[in-house]
């Protein structure tokens, strides 16, 4: 009986000494498992981090390509939406599964997101490229357009001074002669009373015609004009000068003969003086003479 007793007892020993270390191995390889599925879901969400920052680069990289404000607020909006899912992404423990798989699911949709952005900033970009082409074109032709209106403008130019001065009179045959009080020739330079200045207006049927004047400028011997009045003056050159003596004529396109006469009222000093004459804001001759002692 007690050699009966003794066998059970050694029966129950060795079952439990045998459940106890297959409890032991089990517990020991439950701990590997979870180790094991620890590193696995720290890998999951380690690569989840790293796909968030570089949608994050992707993002900010597209935003500064475009210049079109509504799509860039639109697409700064993305990012930040990301950099905020990435933040608390970095606070989600790994084991936290249901939020993980969210967070994915989350970044599947970004993704898809940023296709359609992208899209639309590739069509954007090929719109830009064919505006700037367009842009280069039309440049051009303006510059082109430009440069025939410049020669056209120049050729205008040229022809208008052709025809100007073709329009301008012409003055010639000058004959000065010096008078006494009694209208007859004087031999010395104190006996002249009066100086006669006579000419030849040309012919010339593209000068404008009607009455216009005809102004006798006389510089002395030191180039200072003869003038009765300081206010006797006429435009030339966009300026006004001292004229000596006018006088009015009649010209239809024809020869006119003129005559002018200067009274010599002040001390001629000796020596050759210059005549020049004037009509239409032009100088249309000039002459000298000499008068002596």
């Amino acid at each position: 009986m007690q050699k009966k007793t003794k066998i059970i007892i050694g029966v129950i020993i060795v079952i439990l000494l045998g459940g106890m270390a297959y409890l032991i191995i089990s517990l020991r390889s439950k701990d590997v498992v979870i180790t094991e599925m620890t590193k696995q879901f720290d890998l999951e969400k380690e690569e989840l981090t790293d796909e968030y920052s570089q949608l994050t680069l992707q993002y900010e990289g597209y935003g500064l390509r475009i210049g079109n404000d509504s799509l860039a607020t639109m697409l700064d909006a993305e990012r930040y939406k990301i950099q905020r899912l990435l933040e608390e992404l970095k606070t989600v423990k790994s084991t936290d599964t249901k939020r993980i798989n969210k967070l994915k699911k989350e970044l599947e949709t970004l993704r898809g997101i940023m296709k359609h952005y992208v899209a639309q900033i590739d069509s954007l970009s090929a719109l830009n490229s064919q505006l700037r082409s367009e842009n280069k074109a039309v440049t051009m032709q303006y510059h082109e357009v430009k440069q025939q209106a410049s020669v056209l403008t120049e050729e205008k130019k040229a022809l208008t001074d052709k025809v100007t001065l073709a329009s301008i009179l012409e003055a010639r045959n000058f004959t000065i002669e010096s008078l006494t009080n009694k209208g007859r020739k004087a031999t010395k330079i104190s006996k002249t009373a009066q100086l006669k200045f006579s000419f030849i207006i040309n012919k010339n049927i593209s000068a404008p015609t009607g009455e216009k004047y005809i102004y006798l400028r006389i510089l002395q011997p030191d180039e200072t004009p003869l003038v009765k009045k300081n206010d006797n003056v006429f435009l030339f050159e966009n300026k006004y000068i001292n004229y000596s003596a006018r006088r009015p004529i009649e010209y239809e396109g024809e020869e006119v003969n003129v005559v002018i006469y200067w009274d010599v009222e002040e001390f001629l000093h000796p020596g050759t003086y210059r005549v020049d004459v004037f009509a239409d804001g032009y100088i249309i001759g000039t002459t000298t003479f000499a008068l002596k002692n």
